[in-house]
């Protein structure tokens, strides 16, 4: 039992301290850099299906 304990509070302080100086200090990115786009959610892509469209004279569907 004592050292399930000493576990547990081992890991806590390292949480602790792993929060104080922050994941930025060891390293570690939090972020990623944006990735691919998929194509319903580019502007670009959603911009050029506009223009085709009303190029072509086809009615946006309802």
């Amino acid at each position: 039992m004592l050292y399930l304990l000493a576990a547990v509070g081992a890991l806590t302080v390292a949480v602790l301290l792993w929060r104080a100086f922050g994941a930025q200090a060891a390293g570690v990115t939090t972020r990623r850099e944006r990735g691919p786009v998929a194509p319903d959610d580019d502007p670009e892509f959603l911009r050029g299906l506009d223009e085709r469209n009303k190029k072509a004279g086809d009615d946006p569907p309802a």
